[in-house]
């Protein structure tokens, strides 16, 4: 057929001499056409010629579409239908290989991908298609997008169906190679694809079409009667009559063509026939230029080339039912599928597609099943030395395989909650290289799975980033992470200072403050009025302190402080003490009585300063993390987890290690047994966690994901857990370390001394006010305040002061009766008494005395009165030898009194 085309078109070209040609009709006919079409100038216009590989440039004008303009209506299919895998069937031809690859990149962008093509020989035979079926059957993707002719479309739905892959569960859709020429299918092709979702362009049923097939059939009747009546037009011949009609508009644009052909000269050529023979037209530039900005309104819809190409606009979702199909939606580039094509953007816009009947009248396929053949899965198995996430041990009984553990019990569990049955085996792998049966690095395994070795992975594999390059990895079903565990060792109960360790050291410094200006102040405002805060410096200090002191243990009973300041002062200190007190006892009693541990070490730095020894576990991916945390490969000792404390326990200069690293469930295991003399301390190294593996692309992981989420969000997982780790541990090894929060630190008290603080500015405000109010009135005081005399007692065990201001309206009065050697009186006194016995000295409340001394014999007295008051007489029955001192008024009414033996 394609000889046949090619030397029609010769034909035309050298004999006829045409200027234009509409044809061929199929891709493979039209790759020849287009080079001679090229080669004379002579355009080339066909409406059925849909591969990309031809390409619409020169003298080659597509007014059909190019098949990749269909290919995002079906990738929105693929995303709408949520799909991760479809496989492609074509024919082994330029038409049918052209748009995998724009299939490729579109299914890509919506998350789904081609495990498999499967390609059909051009000209096949139903043993080809029946062999390709089988293989098909046997794989689990069940979507499949058929672009070839429709002649071997047609055997290929009908040995489908008859092989049962037109039943539930399977999703078939056809490309417009297909839907374009759906009406002329017969119908037992059609009932055997029952289901299928298809795609072609969508023509609108504008008064132009319908004008046009009642003419079509008016005429075919006239030209054929008695004939039947031909099928319904199909787009392929309405953009033939919309090509004949470009054709036209364009030589009517571009005017009469009178050039003719250049024809080549007969000297090159040996042969009538040869292609050198053909002629080259030279009006066909100006044609083809005429016939690429045509633009008018045809049958099939607007006529615009772009690039020498027709462009796409609306595709139409069919859904094959019964003898013929109905519409399931359509889609545009703009808006996506919607279920009109009355394309909205509004509030009133039908999104989606409607109902879609499935093959075999079911619901929606998920898009893969389980192969027809019962494969089960093969679950590959870590083995190495036993533990409580997966255990392979070997049955010496049986010489096989037993398969338990954490992870093997929650793949069980997730394995149920499928919504379908997974059929499944374990296969403990083991490294051929290692004579004791030890698995293969888990990296390693990871590759044998994405090589689909084995179909899965089943263990304590840690998701990380160099193995998510080429496995795909479910939902992790552990705690992510990993941290150091370190030995622990005794503190601060058997410290030489532990006594100071209940405060905080900032604490202890505030308190020093605190402490040191409450005795400034009451040694500011009493060391006038008080001789106890008087004398030398260093004797004002030691009072000051002493006093201070002993306020802490207990207040004073015969306070020395007299002014309201100093009290105010001294309570506040008092309240502070009190409290410091309290929370002191308590958090040193705690300290005293309950065992304190601390980690050994801080965190990873402080390992590396040291130059300690870190140990992992064996075959860990926690080696490379070590490394890349910059740890020196020469301090690193890989362990079992059985081995953990022992190592710990010798420490890094005795053959063991300092610190161990691994992932936060095998800490947890081990810390629900060496818990009380270790500790997991210093940052979390962010990893994946635990989680199964498969192979890319494998649509169960989605599935797996949904059901893992459902096992760790039940109860299911805590009767998991407690199975191989029992009950929640006893012991917590946290509870043994001294927290920050035990210690009194100052920001938990600074609101005690804001307030303390703030006292001592409002009482410090008010002493100023009165400070400065009473140096105003200066002068009056000094005429109030005469003199003032301090007396000190001293008896027995205790010592008192009295303090008396004499003022202007009272005196003091002094009896000395005693048997005493006479003393020599002051000059000022012998010039007031004469005689050798002095009855009475009277000194007024305006005189000084200093250092003036009264010597009597036997009874005799010193007055000081005012006014020349009668001398007091001494109280009956006072001893002689008795100093007697009375603070009198004005009128004689004792104010207070002295007497001492």
């Amino acid at each position: 057929m394609p000889c046949f085309f090619s030397t029609a078109a010769i034909h035309l070209l050298k004999d006829i001499k045409v200027q234009a040609i509409i044809g061929p009709e199929t891709s493979t006919q039209a790759r020849f056409i287009i080079d001679l079409g090229n080669r004379t100038n002579v355009p080339i216009l066909s409406y059925s010629a849909t591969s990309p590989y031809l390409s619409a440039k020169q003298y080659f004008v597509r007014t059909a579409l190019n098949d990749v303009s269909q290919v995002p209506a079906i990738a929105s299919l693929i995303q709408y239908f949520s799909w991760r895998q479809v496989v492609p069937i074509h024919e082994d031809s330029d038409f049918g290989r052209g748009i995998i690859p724009y299939l490729e990149d579109a299914l890509l962008n919506v998350e789904a991908h081609i495990p498999y093509q499967s390609i059909i020989p051009s000209v096949p035979t139903d043993d080809q298609i029946e062999a390709e079926l089988n293989k098909l059957m046997t794989m689990q993707t069940r979507v499949f997008v058929v672009h070839m002719s429709p002649k071997i479309a047609a055997r290929l739905f009908m040995l489908a169906h008859d092989a049962g892959m037109l039943a539930e569960g399977y999703a078939w859709i056809v490309t417009d190679s297909v839907g374009n020429v759906f009406s002329t299918l017969d119908q037992n092709t059609i009932s055997s694809m029952q289901g299928v979702l298809g795609v072609r362009p969508y023509v609108v049923q504008s008064d132009k079409l319908l004008n046009f097939d009642a003419r079509f059939h008016s005429r075919y009747r006239q030209q054929n009667p008695g004939a039947p009546d031909p099928a319904k037009p199909i787009i392929f011949q309405y953009w033939a009559y919309d090509t004949a009609w470009a054709i036209a508009m364009a030589l009517k644009k571009a005017g009469p063509l009178t050039l003719g052909f250049q024809i080549p000269s007969l000297k090159n050529s040996n042969s009538s026939n040869d292609l050198s023979m053909l002629g080259v037209s030279l009006d066909g530039a100006r044609l083809i230029d005429a016939i690429r900005g045509t633009k008018f309104q045809g049958i099939s819809g607007e006529f615009v080339l772009v690039d020498g190409q027709r462009q796409a606009s609306v595709f139409e979702i069919f859904n094959v039912i019964g003898n013929s199909y109905q519409s399931a939606g359509f889609w545009t580039p703009k808006f996506g599928l919607r279920k009109n094509p009355i394309i909205s953007s509004g509030p009133h816009a039908k999104v989606g597609l409607n109902t879609v009947i499935w093959p075999g009248g079911s619901g929606q396929p998920r898009g893969w099943e389980w192969p027809v053949a019962g494969k089960k899965l093969k679950i590959a198995v870590p083995v190495k030395p036993y533990n409580r996430f997966v255990n392979a041990g070997k049955n010496t009984a049986t010489g096989n395989f037993d398969v338990t553990g954490y992870c093997i019990d929650i793949f069980d569990a997730v394995m149920q909650e499928m919504p379908y049955a997974v059929p499944y085996d374990y296969v403990p792998v083991t490294d051929p290289n290692m004579v004791t049966s030890m698995t293969m690095s888990y990296s390693e395994m990871c590759r044998q799975v994405s090589l689909k070795k084995y179909d899965a992975m089943v263990g304590d594999t840690t998701i990380i980033i160099n193995r998510s390059l080429y496995v795909d990895f479910t939902l992790p079903y552990t705690e992510s992470g990993v941290q150091m565990v370190v030995p622990m060792k005794e503190n601060w109960s058997k410290n030489l200072w532990v006594f100071l360790k209940p405060i905080d050291p900032n604490l202890w410094v505030a308190i020093l403050a605190v402490f040191l200006f409450t005795g400034f102040v009451i040694w500011l405002v009493e060391r006038k009025d008080s001789r106890y805060f008087g004398g030398s410096t260093g004797k004002q200090l030691v009072n000051t302190a002493y006093f201070n002191f002993q306020a802490l243990i207990s207040v004073p009973k015969d306070p020395k402080v007299k002014k309201w300041l100093s009290k105010f002062a001294l309570i506040n200190w008092i309240l502070l003490a009190w409290l410091l007190e309290k929370l002191y006892s308590a958090s040193l009693t705690s300290m005293m009585t309950v065992r304190q541990l601390q980690p050994t070490v801080a965190d990873l730095n402080q390992l590396i300063n040291n130059g300690d020894y870190i140990g992992y576990q064996s075959g860990s991916f926690v080696r490379d993390l070590l490394k890349s945390l910059k740890v020196d490969e020469h301090k690193m000792r890989d362990y079992s987890p059985d081995q953990y404390a022992d190592a710990l326990k010798k420490g890094s200069w005795n053959g063991g290690v300092a610190a161990m690293f691994d992932e936060i469930p095998y800490l947890k295991v081990f810390m629900s047994t060496y818990c009380r003399n270790h500790t997991v301390v210093g940052r979390v190294y962010k990893t994946g966690g635990f989680g199964f593996v498969f192979p890319k692309g494998s649509p169960l992981v989605a599935d797996v994901s949904r059901a893992i989420l459902k096992v760790t969000e039940g109860d299911r997982i805590v009767s998991i857990e407690r199975k191989w780790f029992g009950d929640e541990v006893a012991c917590n090894s946290q509870a043994n370390i001294i927290e920050p929060g035990s210690v009194i630190t100052w920001s938990s008290l600074r609101g005690v001394f804001f307030i303390t603080i703030g006292l001592w500015i409002a009482a410090g405000f008010v002493y100023a006010t009165i400070w400065f109010f009473q140096r105003g009135q200066q002068g009056e005081q000094i005429q109030q305040a005469v003199a003032e005399l301090a007396i000190e007692r001293v008896h027995g065990d205790g010592d008192q002061n009295v303090i008396w201001r004499i003022g202007g309206d009272s005196h003091l009065l002094i009896r000395l009766h005693s048997h005493l050697p006479p003393l020599p009186l002051p000059p000022s006194a012998q010039e007031a008494r004469s005689g050798s016995e002095a009855e009475s000295a009277i000194i007024s409340g305006d005189s000084a005395l200093e250092e003036g001394r009264a010597r009597t014999s036997g009874d005799s007295s010193l007055e000081e009165r005012r006014d020349g008051g009668e001398p007091m007489t001494p109280p009956a029955g006072e001893p002689n030898g008795a100093l007697s001192l009375l603070h009198v008024d004005s009128q004689n009414q004792e104010i207070g009194g002295l007497r001492e033996r």
